[in-house]
């Protein structure tokens, strides 16, 4: 996921160079693109000690290989519950989206709102990540990092959004238009939604994971867009990110879904390509031509005659 955040390039550009500022789709780029800012670092230690923190160290980060399968009612009712909580957490993230606000705020909302359910958010200090949230904005991919950047009107942001629970943890994300956005940013948004929606329909006791590429590439491709291919959607459960790696590409995997296993699926749309570069903070993940990206991500559960989505 997360170390860093991003600053704004608050600067006019003549229209001769906004004109040589072209993303992959041949678009002028006529939205703000991102650049580090300040970013405050939440003291874990503030965290009320009765709160169950996950172990991220690095065995137990390494110990467990293999598919998170759940088969007992208690571990999907706890599941369940963390996964609601991350669901709640991202609605109330989604009622502060406007102009104005900093990204920093943002994760201080969900921060709050997380330890108030007596729950820990996921993302924090997970491999070093600083904040409780990812805030990624327009050209930010994924694992952008809440700072002090203010939102503006027309800006898209996804906010992604983990929590630990009982033991279990449940993750969830979407991208959100920040007061008025174009036609393009809507559309770039409704087809990744859109994708994520179809690949769940797929999802069975015995498909090929591969499948979930297959649905969420076509939609893309056919509507002029492109997916990342750097990230993928991942087991979860009582580990934060194990197997199966989910790609959301065409792909040749032979794994097949498997009654009661875990995994999210969280597509990254791109205008233009789909290249893309971690900055040096080692989390924010930026579009190599500065292009838009959306995502939209939901946690689930394979059942024999379909799935059912916890978030």
């Amino acid at each position: 996921m997360l170390t860093r955040s991003l600053k704004v390039l608050n600067i006019r550009f003549p229209i001769s160079f906004l004109l040589k500022q072209l993303h992959g789709n041949g678009a002028a780029i006529n939205y703000k693109v991102i650049t580090p800012g300040k970013v405050q670092k939440t003291d874990i230690s503030s965290i009320p000690t009765n709160i169950e923190k996950p172990d991220y160290s690095v065995i137990t980060l390494h110990k467990f290989k293999g598919y998170q399968i759940l088969d007992d009612e208690n571990e999907v009712k706890k599941l369940s519950e963390a996964c609601k909580l991350a669901k709640h957490v991202l609605e109330l993230a989604q009622t502060h989206v406007e102009p104005g606000v900093t990204t920093q705020f943002l994760d201080e909302v969900v921060h709050k709102e997380i330890i108030s359910l007596g729950a820990y958010p996921s993302p924090l200090d997970y491999r070093g990540f600083p904040s409780s949230c990812c805030t990624s904005v327009n050209n930010v991919v994924c694992h952008g990092i809440p700072d002090d950047n203010q939102l503006e009107d027309g800006d898209i942001i996804n906010v992604d959004v983990s929590v630990y629970y009982s033991g279990y943890h449940g993750d969830t994300s979407n991208t959100f238009p920040v007061g008025a956005i174009d036609p393009a940013a809507h559309k770039l948004i409704d087809v990744t939604r859109r994708s994520l929606h179809d690949a769940i329909k797929s999802c069975q006791h015995g498909e090929f994971l591969s499948v979930i590429g297959e649905v969420i590439e076509d939609q893309a491709v056919e509507s002029g867009f492109s997916v990342s291919r750097r990230f993928v959607g991942h087991g979860i459960g009582k580990y934060f990110h194990t197997f199966p790696n989910v790609c959301h590409y065409r792909n040749t995997s032979n794994e097949r879904m498997l009654t009661g296993m875990v995994f999210t699926i969280e597509p990254i749309l791109m205008e233009g390509s789909n290249r893309s570069y971690t900055l040096d903070d080692g989390w924010t993940e930026v579009s190599h031509d500065k292009g838009r990206s959306a995502q939209a991500e939901h946690t689930l559960i394979v059942a024999r005659d379909g799935c059912q989505v916890l978030t």
